[in-house]
């Protein structure tokens, strides 16, 4: 952990002070949460009143915040920055180094890079490839003849099946699996018939696969997770199913087979999307939707069945009022039905006279 003045960080951060800029930070925390030597953010105006009591050092803001107590760093985009100084001040996870375990079973025409890091009772199978700067944590299965680009970590027990390609600086969490054989099967006469998985996965530079995932190989077309995504934990993605750049997909996400996604979309948690559509770019999908039409770019969905969250924020207004809206359309039917009782009758008397 770092110690820095708040000026040096505005200076790393491209941004300025307001206030002291010789305060010392050494550590990051939330508004409610900090105290002296802190920095914490505002992004959210539902937090301002935090902001107007809290005892951090300092607050990274936007240029429109309203004074506070303590010292400001105005930022064009304070997450960002907050980011910024997160990593300068407590840097990401170390990993131990410990070159290549003894207790390691890696296949002689597999080929290790430079500055590799494989712990104890990892499998490496034949012609798989691992470059340079690698970590491969204890239990990791690398099928035959996967390849792994540079600097990225495989965490305990995740097994990626043989033909797989992992992009340089993906990060896959443990006991995920990639590369499994897709949810395909041939139903004749009652029994489900396995349907031979020919395609692989493909995860591109930079992504990060959460917890307890499962990635399907292809069908007959490669399975393709686009560079910068990001997937949460037991996320389930099918067969064949390609998503684009700088995505987020949240926790428990399931994604039919045969999907294409486009970039820069986010899914919420628990959202279900069916097979054989295509979701535009720039797409966000509310947690817990239910998607099963193609959605065009820069839409926002919610519901089961999804739709637009304007249309959807409407219909899902007027749930409470259900119960008195069916009780008036019945008391209306009920007058209908004495109003066209006492014309039925009135006619009948008319008749009769």
């Amino acid at each position: 952990m770092q110690e820095k003045t708040l000026g040096e960080l505005a200076e790393y951060v491209d941004g300025r002070v307001y206030g002291d800029p010789n305060v010392i930070i050494r550590s990051a925390s939330t508004l409610g949460r900090a105290d002296e030597g802190d920095i914490s953010f505002l992004t959210n105006r539902k937090y301002e009143k935090q902001l107007r009591s809290t005892k951090a050092s300092a607050v990274i803001v936007g240029k429109d915040a309203p004074a506070a107590p303590a010292a400001l760093l105005i930022a064009e985009d304070p997450y960002y920055a907050f980011m910024q100084v997160m990593v300068l001040l407590h840097g990401h996870r170390k990993h131990k180094k410990n070159g290549i375990s003894q207790k390691a079973s890696i296949s002689d025409s597999a080929k290790i890079g430079a500055d590799c890091h494989i712990h104890d009772f990892v499998v490496v199978e034949d012609e798989a490839r691992i470059k340079d700067g690698c970590v491969i944590y204890p239990g990791a299965y690398i099928g035959q003849g996967v390849q792994i680009g540079s600097d990225s970590i495989v965490y305990p027990n995740v097994a990626i099946y043989s033909g797989c390609k992992i992009g340089n600086r993906v990060i896959i969490n443990a006991n995920s699996t990639i590369g499994q054989d897709g949810f395909g099967y041939a139903t004749h006469k009652g029994v489900h018939h396995k349907i031979p998985q020919t395609g692989s996965v493909v995860i591109e530079d930079d992504v990060e696969i959460g917890t307890c995932c499962g990635i399907e190989g292809g069908t007959l077309n490669d399975t393709v997770i686009g560079q910068g995504s990001k997937i949460g934990d037991s996320v389930t993605i099918g067969h064949g199913t390609k998503i684009g750049s700088h995505c987020l997909l949240v926790a428990q996400v399931g994604i039919a087979g045969s999907t294409t996604i486009g970039h820069h979309c986010t899914i919420g948690g628990q959202s279900g999307i069916v097979g054989h559509i295509t979701i535009g770019n720039n797409v966000t999908i509310a947690a817990q939707a239910g998607v099963i039409n193609n959605v065009p770019d820069n839409k926002v969905i919610l519901g089961a069945p999804a739709v637009e969250a304007n249309m959807g924020r409407r219909a899902y207004s007027m749930i409470q009022y259900l119960p008195e809206m069916r009780q008036s359309i019945r008391d209306l039917q009920n007058q209908i039905k004495r109003i066209t009782s006492t014309v039925e009758d009135g006619s009948e008397e008319q008749g009769d006279t």
